[in-house]
């Protein structure tokens, strides 16, 4: 047994999200990402005596729709706190945050593992505060630069209880916090841009041990897989330095992306490092009932609840479900279709198959589609109803519907001439040609060789162009070779 299985992983992840509001949390700066350094900032974002910061109702109505999707507790008071400490790209030298009272308490995010059983991950808190200016250490060789454009976007965040036991879990949970907040339209999850950002709080006892080992928080991991990368090298040197008879520093640390290392930032701050204490400028938000209802009344169905409807209500495979509701859009689109046909095997095949292959070849999203979601019925219908084949809706009609949006998959198909031919006598005639265009394989056929029939049917598709009816040319041919 290695030394490393003696020990367990001990780990919660903090998530901040940034908000897609209009405005700052606390002024009406705008917030966007890309634009020219330091150009949406006011007195306010600054932190200039004598300015007031006023509460951004957006990130309110935002915070309770995720305290709503993960089952939390949303507070009815609400009052900020002011966290005290020296950034550089930190004007007012304070962040607006909330401390004792956060928006909503509780709750949990339940995920899906690679072996496919299900873990529910507990939340501790989840608070809204302001983000920090950015950094920027790679532009120029003998100055840093700071860009405040970032400073006062609104933040959500999502504190977890220590419920993860390897980096592959956090993986998971990243992947559905990132999914929640896209169906939700709070946040695009986009962590290159910083949008979505995860710090690991990690630590390591033995499996026998009461109590936890001292905790090392992990810092700038840019991607979910760095995040994976940055638990295991730490898990691993935190035993290593206990095999070795060494302390764990309870300290920040960052993660080097080259070679997959942490390294120390800085020794651990402890609240009353930032002296935290009311923010005397902001009143107390307080959040009804009544204001909880109506935001739900007007939110989206969740992924998690899609996934059940797709597979209980719809009959599909969990595969299938998960690849549908993966995007947002792709699940809207497929809800709507599924009110057009009742073959939902049909539906999900043509939008994972040549729907999701046109968006890819042409590198749009699901909402820059159109083609409704009727037409796409329209042509599963008449393959069901024998009018096409399969082949040539995939082939002809599809590609068509692309090009001739306004036009019905009837009309487009009539137009093509690949409507199926029921001529028993036309169709029969093919048969015979196609028999006596390869008279030795009939005699291997009557051999033995039964595979030889779809030699002898594809022969007759050929012929006929595509209007010959699949069914009905393989039971033709049959009877044909065992006369």
């Amino acid at each position: 047994m290695s030394v490393y299985d003696k020990y367990k992983a001990v780990i919660g992840l903090e998530c901040h999200i940034q908000l897609l509001t209009k405005t700052k949390m606390y002024s009406n700066d705008i917030a966007e990402y890309g634009a020219m350094p330091n150009t949406n900032v006011s007195v306010i974002t600054l932190g200039h005596p004598g300015t007031l910061p006023k509460v951004n109702k957006s990130a309110i109505e935002f915070a309770v729709k995720l305290g709503i999707a993960t089952n939390s507790d949303i507070r009815e008071e609400n009052q900020f706190a002011r966290k005290n400490y020296f950034y550089a790209d930190l004007p007012k030298g304070y962040q607006i945050t909330q401390d004792k009272t956060p928006i909503c308490t509780g709750g949990y995010v339940d995920v899906k593992l690679k072996d496919g059983t299900e873990k529910r991950i507990n939340l501790t808190r989840i608070h809204m505060e302001e983000d920090a200016g950015k950094s920027m250490h790679d532009i120029d060789p003998f100055e840093s630069l700071i860009d405040l454009n970032r400073a006062g976007t609104p933040l959500l965040e999502i504190v977890t209880e220590p419920d993860f036991t390897c980096s592959d879990e956090a993986y998971v949970y990243l992947t559905e916090v990132k999914k929640l907040v896209r169906y939700l339209d709070i946040c695009d999850g986009n962590m290159e841009e910083g949008s979505l950002r995860c710090d690991a709080n990690v630590s390591v006892m033995l499996k026998d041990a009461k109590e936890y080992g001292k905790k090392v928080e992990v810092k700038n991991m840019n991607s979910f897989r760095n995040v994976q990368r940055a638990i295991d090298f730490e898990i691993k040197r935190q035993i290593d330095l206990l095999e070795a008879d060494e302390d764990i520093a309870g300290e920040t640390r960052s993660f080097n992306a080259t070679d997959g290392s942490t390294f120390a930032l800085r020794s651990k701050e402890n609240a009353n490092d930032y002296r935290y204490f009311p923010e005397p400028d902001l009143q107390p938000v307080f959040i009804t009932q009544e204001y909880i209802d109506t935001v739900k009344s007007h939110m989206p169905e969740l992924p998690n609840d899609l996934l059940k409807k797709f597979t209980k209500e719809f009959g599909l495979s969990e595969y299938d479900a998960l690849n549908l509701t993966d995007l947002k859009g792709l699940a809207l689109y497929f809800n709507e279709l599924v009110t057009y046909t009742k073959n939902y095997k049909a539906a999900a095949n043509w939008m994972m198959g040549s729907v999701k292959s046109y968006l890819n070849e042409n590198a749009i999203a699901i909402e820059q589609f159109n083609v409704n979601p009727k037409a796409i019925a329209d042509l599963i219908a008449l393959i069901d109803e024998g009018k096409i084949s399969n082949a040539a809706a995939t082939q002809k009609l599809f590609p068509e519907l692309m090009l001739s949006m306004d036009e019905a998959p009837l009309s487009i198909a009539q137009r093509l001439d690949i409507i199926q031919s029921n001529d028993t006598g036309a169709l029969q005639e093919l048969v015979d040609l196609a028999l006596a265009k390869y008279p030795e394989k009939i005699t291997e056929y009557k051999n033995g060789k039964i595979n030889l029939l779809g030699l002898f049917v594809g022969e007759v598709m050929k012929m006929g162009k595509g209007k010959a009816d699949p069914k009905m040319a393989n039971q033709l041919v049959k009877e044909a070779l065992e006369k």
